[in-house]
Order: structure tokens, then sequence, then C-alpha cells
């Protein structure tokens, strides 16, 4: 029996907030995860926005696992009531067989969608420019988290399960590694987008490797949670 994706993301943020070292900073990342304030959150659990700041701070013992849940179930019944993209974002990953930790966001479009919209959306900058100048979909990998976790042959089944779509990879700082490890991938992605460093930060040889390979380049410094929320129009 398939778990429901509620479920399986409120035992997924239970267990990092009840095992991590520090489980007021480790809230706190799920609450800013989920674009909740800490007056939302108190507001939803009928408390003052005082008692969240004093867990998040460390101010107060680590929330024992009752309140855990409590706040967990707290976070998932507002995004529920916004719609449910976050517990949607979440299903679409786990569903795609990776970790939500390293890849953010994997979604298919309904219809194609003109490149150019998209960096629009994001404030992206190309810097190489592809034949190809629609996309179906898109896939932002946590860069730092694929590869310390995944294996070769996941790498391939992710790259390989991009195509006609906007790759992009957070936490770069020069751009090396995703874009050597995109020439072992056939076919490429219509696009890659490189985020988190600014041009002169660009490591020399990906414009090169972007033409050669025929695909857009580009290059965006926008907040993460930013580009994700920008995404969710598509």
């Amino acid at each position: 029996m398939d778990t429901d994706p509620r479920d399986a993301l409120a035992e997924r943020i239970a267990g990092d907030v009840t095992l991590s070292e520090d489980p007021g900073a480790t809230l706190r990342k799920w609450r800013t995860d989920f674009d909740v304030s800490q007056t939302d959150l108190a507001t939803q659990l009928d408390v003052s926005s005082s008692v969240i700041s004093d867990y998040e701070s460390g101010r107060r013992a680590s929330p024992g696992i009752d309140l855990v849940s409590r706040l967990v179930n707290a976070l998932l019944d507002i995004d529920e009531r916004r719609g449910g993209d976050r517990i949607r974002q979440y299903a679409r990953v786990v569903s795609a067989g990776f970790a939500s930790d390293v890849v953010h966001d994997l979604r298919e479009y309904s219809t194609s969608v003109p490149l150019r919209d998209v960096y629009d959306a994001i404030d992206a900058k190309e810097v190489t420019e592809g034949s190809r100048d629609t996309v179906n979909g898109h896939t932002v990998i946590n860069s730092i988290q694929a590869i310390t976790k995944l294996s070769s042959d996941e790498f391939y089944r992710l790259y390989g399960q991009s195509t006609n779509r906007v790759l992009a990879f957070t936490g770069v700082t020069r751009g090396e590694s995703p874009l050597v490890a995109l020439r072992v991938v056939n076919p490429t992605p219509n696009a890659v987008l490189l985020h988190g460093l600014d041009e002169d930060d660009l490591w020399e040889h990906a414009p090169r490797l972007a033409q050669r390979d025929d695909y857009s380049l580009a290059i965006c410094d926008t907040p993460v949670d930013d580009v994700l929320d920008a995404l969710q129009q598509f």
C-alpha cells in the first residue's frame, strides 16, 4: 500500500528535527522551507510567537516527540490550506526515486513553455544560447547533496530524466563538476541553470561546453526559495 505523501513528509520532518544536534535550527529550516512565518505557525498552534522563537533559538529545551508532531502537522495544515504545493513537490521528488534533500523540485509542465519566460521569472542571465527555446519541465538539484549522496548510476538516471527540461543546480561555485558530469548523458537537457554564482565566477570552459553540446546555459543568484516559488507558475 502506497504511503500518503503528507504522512511520508511528516515522518521525514519529524525525524530530521528529533535526530538533529540542533532541533531548533532544523525546525527553523523546515518552517522557512514552507515559507511560514513564526506568527503564522504560532497562530496555527494557538500559542504566542515567542514560544516558536524560543524553541528555534534554543532558549527552551528541545521539543519532545508530541510537540514535534504538533509543529509538523501545523506546517502541513498551513501548506494544505494554501493549496498543498510543498506536499506535492515532495511527492513528485520521492516518486521519481530521489531524496528531497538532493532534488529540490521536479515538475512537468502542462504545455511547452518559452525558455525566456522561465529565465525572466527567476531573473536568470543566459550565458550561452542553445538551439531549443522551449522547455517541458524543470529539475532543481542540490549539487553538493547530489555529489555526496548519489551513486554514478543514480547520477545518470537523474540527468537522463531531464531531457527537454531546465536542469538547475544549486550551491554551485564554478559549475565545473555538474557540466563535466553532463558530458556522459545523451541526450542533453534543453537548458542548464547554475545557481549561486555570478558570471565572473563561472568556469571558463562552461560556455564552450554548452555550445558544443547545444544547450542553453544560464546563471542565477536569486534566493533558492524565491526561484522555487517563481517556478510554481509553470
